[in-house]
């Protein structure tokens, strides 16, 4: 089963909206309980309540940090300088006033967070290698770890242009922060819950203004938000209101998900969930999450346990290229999103060798990768074709065998399963065990299948 998600970010989006316009959807609060306590971090419990935004009700999901960890991000004179009468406009996390029953108020603070702002307090400043060990060690699914990562690495790329550094030397500071770090594990993990496939996201809109943080006074959209909507071509609408609309958490959770900016022509609306900011505008703090499903879809009998969708392939040929240079290609390609790298080995005219790469990506992926093919290789052409597909229905998930946990991927066929035993988890249990591959392979496979 798989899910179209669209999400109407008019009020901009940030982490926490996000985590609650998909838990307003339906995700499992329970599920998601349970991945934030086996988070390895402490000092933080997590609360969710309805609250009202102009009349309107909607899911609020807060992170309450203990004293030691508080981040204070409420100082709205501090985000805001020397103008007080900014202080409804401030940009703030999580830790909102709430009255005594945390139930139906108005908020008068946006949920939003900014990397960028100092915390002189907290010296818990973790880098990217640190961010991606914690995620490894969480209790979520595998397609939850590769979302919360994939945010992470966009973030970092993003810090470290805005810096002038490389990537490993970027570290985080509100995004290193727990508040932080439980969004977007929440978030990942309510998308896995919910099994969305494909995400469609417009536009941004973002506000207007200056905003403070360790650096200065910066101007909005901020420097982050900026280099990531570049990189990752997504569309930004400037409003006329003040204040930061769109985080960087918010813009990397869109790029790192996102496959289309274009609605379907036709479509039905199975669900609508709003999330609700911290932060009081003329427009209502609000982020409006929809499950569609297609109209008209003309599903034939042969094809009902498989999925039809759109996929693209660039192809280039290559004859001046160094071989390391062709590796390194691929996995630029493989990190920025690319479904599938390869390369066949080809004659070009007068006989020259030469290869032949081809790249399987989304449509919204088209453009930074061709960028990188550019960047990378001697190519000074793409031919770039659209392809149907037909996938099966499949799923990741670890089993435990006589000789230790492995990772499988199980794909459904009508009423079969076939299971695929990870080529890194055979290779572990081979090294573990002195074992050779065949013998392990088999070995897995066959448990899992009894087990299944």
């Amino acid at each position: 089963m798989s899910n179209k998600l669209y999400l109407e970010c008019y009020s901009g989006i940030s982490g926490d909206m996000m985590v609650a316009a998909l838990l307003d959807l339906g995700a499992n609060q329970e599920i998601l309980n349970k991945a934030l306590e086996s988070l390895p971090v402490k000092g933080f419990h997590t609360k969710i309540t309805r609250v009202l935004k102009s009349g309107l009700d909607a899911c609020d999901f807060n992170v309450i940090l203990d004293e030691k960890h508080e981040n204070h991000d409420h100082d709205m004179n501090y985000l805001h300088g020397e103008h007080p009468h900014h202080h409804e406009e401030g940009n703030h996390d999580h830790h909102h006033e709430e009255d005594n029953h945390g139930h139906h108020h108005e908020e008068d603070n946006h949920g939003h967070h900014h990397e960028e702002v100092d915390h002189a307090h907290d010296n818990e400043q973790r880098g990217l290698k640190e961010i991606i060990e914690m995620i490894e060690h969480t209790e979520i699914t595998d397609d939850a770890k590769f979302t919360a990562i994939r945010i992470f690495r966009i973030l970092a790329k993003a810090e470290a242009k805005v810096h002038g550094v490389e990537i490993e030397q970027v570290h985080f500071h509100e995004v290193g922060a727990i508040d932080s770090i439980v969004d977007i594990i929440a978030v990942a993990v309510c998308l896995d819950n919910l099994e969305i496939d494909q995400v469609i996201v417009p536009v941004l809109y973002d506000g207007t203004g200056f905003i403070r943080c360790r650096h200065g006074i910066i101007p909005v959209p901020v420097p982050a938000v900026a280099a990531i909507t570049s990189e990752h071509g997504l569309k930004i609408h400037i409003t006329n209101t003040e204040g930061e609309f769109v985080t960087p958490t918010g813009a990397a959770i869109v790029a790192a998900i996102k496959t289309s900016d274009q609605l379907p022509e036709q479509f039905a609306v199975k669900k609508i969930g709003l999330g609700a900011g911290k932060r009081t505008y003329e427009r209502p703090s609000l982020l409006r999450a929809m499950l569609l499903q297609k109209e008209n879809v003309l599903v034939t009998e042969d094809i009902k346990s498989k999925n039809s969708d759109i996929i693209y392939k660039l192809e280039s040929n290559i004859d001046d290229c160094s071989g390391e240079a062709l590796g390194y290609t691929m996995d630029r390609l493989l990190e920025a999103g690319a479904r599938d790298v390869h390369y066949i080995p080809v004659f070009m005219k007068k006989n020259r060798p030469a290869y032949q790469l081809n790249v399987i990506c989304l449509e919204s992926d088209i453009s930074k990768l061709e960028q990188i093919i550019f960047e990378e290789t001697t190519t000074i052409g793409i031919r770039r074709q659209r392809m149907e597909r037909t996938v099966l229905d499949r799923k990741i998930m670890k089993m435990q065998t006589s000789l230790g946990e492995v990772q499988v991927k199980i794909c459904f066929l009508q009423d079969t399963r076939r299971i695929y035993p990870e080529y890194s988890s055979v290779v572990e249990l081979c090294k573990k065990h002195n074992k050779p591959y065949q013998f392990v392979f088999q070995l897995i496979e066959r448990e899992c299948y009894d087990q299944l």
